[in-house]
């Protein structure tokens, strides 16, 4: 265990839980063997940063990465976007410190034997509170050219692999594969819809109105069916009421001869 103190006045002492990532050969993992550090029990306010400059006491370190619980240690896809899919841990969390070389492991690993390190300095402070509410809302305001600069860069790279496949597709239609095998695939006179944002509201705005018109329907079709059973229950009620006054007239019938 390695203790940490997030400032120099902080009377107690955070404990980090550190030792060497195993990874098993022949895995493709994103951690290397022998110069990944597994650090748990790290506090929401120590980031990657702090990590970095903590440990680099012990040798250099190549990069940090930060995630909610161990991870079997994949390969990710690198993030390329500051806008979209960024996600900031709001608990406790594990981070994988990864040296440039192995001897960074084995001094971190030391480190447990000193005094507490300190994650703030004056030099590098670690912003907590409201001046860190501040900094996380002044970091969410988007600039909104450089947004659309990534978004047309973005769209610009999807419409050239969209271009690529289909060229493909073309070229190998009607070739047969290895096993002799002809993909066939059907293609109609009327080319599909563009998937565009306008095309998108075109095609809810009709699904909307064909709903609303079967619900209207469906309201008439229910009005029909009351008055019905409404007409309905007049005549039997009426029948009956008949059908009284039809066998009270027989009952007062008389014979008077005279």
């Amino acid at each position: 265990a390695l203790a940490v103190k997030l400032r120099e006045r902080q009377r107690s002492a955070h404990r980090l839980l550190v030792r060497e990532h195993q990874v098993r050969e022949g895995t493709g993992s994103a951690h290397p063997a022998r110069r990944t550090l597994l650090v748990l029990n790290v506090p929401p306010y120590c980031s990657a940063d702090s990590l970095s400059r903590l440990f680099a006491r012990c040798g250099r370190v190549q990069y940090v990465e930060m995630c909610e619980k161990p991870t079997p240690g994949e390969k990710k896809e690198k993030r390329t976007s500051k806008f979209f899919n960024q996600k900031s841990g709001k608990g406790f969390q594990v981070a994988y410190v990864v040296f440039k070389k192995p001897s960074g492991v084995q001094a971190a690993k030391a480190l447990s034997q000193e005094g507490p390190l300190l994650i703030s300095t004056e030099s590098h402070p670690v912003k907590t509170g409201i001046s860190k509410w501040i900094a996380n809302y002044a970091a969410s305001v988007v600039d909104p050219e450089e947004l659309r600069a990534e978004v047309d860069a973005y769209m610009q790279d999807y419409d050239k692999k969209m271009a690529e496949e289909e060229a493909k597709a073309a070229e190998e239609e009607g070739v047969p594969d290895e096993e002799g095998w002809v993909k066939v695939t059907r293609k109609g006179r009327k080319p599909g819809l563009p998937r565009t944002e306008a095309a998108n509201l075109r095609v809810l705005e009709k699904e909307k109105q064909k709903r609303a018109r079967k619900e209207l329907l469906n309201f008439y079709a229910w009005q029909h069916r009351e008055t019905k059973r409404e007409h309905i229950a007049q005549l039997r009620k009426k029948f009956e009421e008949d059908k009284q006054r039809i066998a009270l007239l027989r009952a007062q019938r008389k014979f008077r001869p005279y």
